[in-house]
């Protein structure tokens, strides 16, 4: 079954791209650039096996924020 992944809320400059990365990161898949939130996604399936993900958010300033989710 797909993991599906909610982004409540953004802190910074918008737009922003969304990456979803592993858990410590070495490889990161870019989902979306958003500008509004709630935003949902599912996992990519080359990172469906981890126990752990690394959600990245880079907004307009180039300011990057790492978020560890635990399905």
């Amino acid at each position: 079954m797909p993991i599906e992944v909610t982004i409540n809320s953004l802190s910074g400059a918008s737009p922003y791209d969304i990456y979803l990365c592993d858990d410590p990161i070495t490889i990161c898949v870019y989902i979306d650039t958003i500008t509004l939130t709630p935003y949902n996604f599912e996992v990519p399936s080359i990172l469906s096996d981890q126990d752990n993900f690394t959600l990245k958010m880079v907004d307009n300033n180039g300011c990057e924020t790492n978020q560890i989710l635990t399905p």
